[in-house]
């Protein structure tokens, strides 16, 4: 989060609602088009505010961009905690209900962090460090139900749980951009089945 938006005054309900539909139009639109393809009149007619409004909640598209990083890590993150990697069919759950997302969106779009990294991790240090912390918070909410499926003895007993989750994590993230590329999460598919089946070895299960 910028400065600027740190020493802001705390806003009323009303205007966190009117903040957060800002974050989720620039959200949507930037998921859609990208960063350099989205502008903020563009934000500014979909969320349907005036210019004056938007201008009073970020002074910048700099600032708009960080907050939708924010959003994206914060949601992804979200839903993440929410699965359940602890038992062997939450883990199948979780890994079919990512393909069946990525199906729904005919494979179109990448992750919506992700993305995020690609377009501005070498033009944004601040954007590139919002992102990291991102990926450190998911990595953390993944490794949070691997440690519960390692001491339940479904993981192979000389794997590290951190470790799986952050592989687990590189190979949605490869996979996603491979489905992203060729329309087609076939790639995606084999590679999270490949990693749960090596990680599984050993474990007896």
């Amino acid at each position: 989060m910028s400065t600027d938006a740190r020493n802001r005054p705390k806003l009323t309900a009303k205007g966190a609602r009117t903040r957060a539909r800002i974050v989720d139009a620039a959200a949507r639109l930037i998921h859609e088009r990208g960063v350099a393809g989205t502008t903020l009149d563009d934000v500014r007619t979909a969320a349907e505010v005036s210019g004056s409004q938007l201008s009073h909640y970020f002074a910048d598209k700099d600032e708009l961009v960080q907050a939708v990083i924010d959003r994206q890590a914060e949601t992804i993150v979200g839903n993440q905690r929410q699965a359940d990697l602890g038992s062997v069919e939450g883990l199948a759950g979780w890994r079919d209900m990512v393909i069946a997302q990525v199906r729904s969106a005919e494979a179109r779009g990448g992750c919506p962090l992700g993305s995020l990294g690609g377009q501005l991790a070498e033009a944004d240090p601040e954007a590139r460090t919002l992102i990291a912390a991102g990926f450190d918070q998911w990595s953390a909410a993944i490794g949070d139900g691997l440690r519960t499926l390692h001491a339940a003895g479904h993981l192979d007993s000389e794997i590290d749980p951190d470790d799986l989750a952050v592989t687990l994590l590189a190979v949605l993230q490869g996979g996603l951009l491979l489905a992203q590329v060729h329309r087609d999460p076939r790639a995606l598919e084999t590679a999270l089945d490949t990693l749960i089946a090596l990680a599984s070895r050993g474990s007896g299960a």
